[in-house]
């Protein structure tokens, strides 16, 4: 098993990995005596993980609520039916919340978490590579309003996170290739080490050879835990986890996030991105192609063409990386660096679309 930490202080928390099953004494050891367990899953989670869990707790009351299953669980109504839960079961700050699915779960869980009794600790469990690698590590958590994603939110740090590969094996072939456009997130804006395994076993990862997962999921957090642990509240340098998403999102937001998984949206976006790095001087071209044959060697699409620019202006501009009316951009440079800034050429941008 891998163990890796991250957080400050009394928001410190162990996040293992492990190509077994989740580990038992591990899990008990972070779960008050007397505590009542509230497991919190979707439709979409096959009926064994969550037996499977409720079997691995020693605990007399663990009590299980199934949401929908999609992005449009992460709202107000949503929060609303698991506070109720909550509040009918009595729950106390020495009670524990379980997420046990993937991004969606664990925003929405760590939401109410953060929220009831003003913050009660919460397990993640997520069940799928991007949540593994992403959204489960670094204590983001919110809901989605029409305006646009994650506007409502806290940052509340989990207590544990506890990922296994054995969750990745019933996972859809696009939920997978969701979870791929997070991991090579990080080979873009910073891990060499992560890019060289993409490049070098890019038909294992496909395949899910489990050793493989294992290296590309802890390197994934490693990069991760790294940034946020410097970085709590996104005041700094976090901001360059978000390369890709501001125009990932705004596809998300225009297509009613129906159309495409969120990997594959923030995937799109990262291809635009560089273009925009491409003409802001940042990147070269063999530096640009070679970026994208990095996304394609893993199976993903790189194709934005169906999305014009003025289709999702308006998207770009409610992001929360907008300040003071002025759009910060998430870029990379020559040595696959990501850097923030709000100082570009519009025209760039435009280029990056019909490019």
């Amino acid at each position: 098993m891998i163990e890796i930490f991250a957080g400050k202080g009394s928001s410190k928390y162990k996040i293992c990995i492990t190509n077994k099953s989740i580990p038992k004494k591990e899990l008990n050891k972070n779960i008050k005596k007397n505590a009542k367990i509230l497991i919190i899953t979707d439709s979409g989670i096959p009926k064994k993980y969550i037996k499977s869990l409720k079997n691995s707790i020693s605990n007399k009351v663990v009590k299980v609520h199934t949401i929908k299953n999609g992005e449009n669980a992460k709202s107000f109504k949503t929060f609303e039916e698991i506070v109720k839960v909550l509040a009918d079961l009595k729950f106390s700050r020495t009670d524990l919340i379980i997420a046990l699915g993937g991004g969606v779960v664990g925003d929405v869980a760590g939401f109410c978490s953060s929220a009831f009794l003003r913050g009660i600790d919460y397990i993640q469990i997520p069940t799928t590579l991007l949540s593994q690698v992403d959204s489960s590590v670094g204590g983001k958590t919110a809901i989605n309003i029409p305006q646009g994603k994650n506007l409502v939110g806290a940052f509340y740090n989990p207590k544990l996170v506890l990922i296994s590969t054995n969750y990745l094996e019933t996972l859809s072939d696009k939920e997978y290739k969701s979870g791929l456009g997070e991991v090579v997130k990080y080979a873009l804006i910073e891990n060499k080490k992560l890019r060289n395994l993409i490049k070098e076993l890019n038909k294992k990862i496909i395949k899910r050879d489990k050793k493989v997962l294992l290296e590309i999921i802890k390197e994934s957090i490693l990069t991760k835990s790294k940034i946020v642990t410097k970085d709590e509240k996104e005041s700094g340098i976090r901001a360059i986890l978000n390369f890709g998403h501001t125009f990932g999102h705004a596809i998300e937001a225009y297509t009613n996030y129906k159309k495409m998984s969120h990997g594959a949206a923030i995937t799109l976006g990262m291809v635009i991105a560089a273009k925009i790095s491409f003409f802001e001087g940042y990147l070269k071209e063999h530096q640009l192609m070679n970026a994208i044959g990095l996304i394609n060697s893993i199976g993903l699409d790189t194709d934005h063409s169906e999305f014009k620019y003025s289709d999702l202006k308006k998207y770009i501009m409610n992001d929360k990386k907008v300040a003071d009316g002025n759009l910060n951009l998430i870029l990379i440079n020559e040595k696959y660096k990501a850097f923030k800034t709000s100082k570009f050429n519009q025209e760039s941008i435009l280029k990056a679309f019909k490019f």
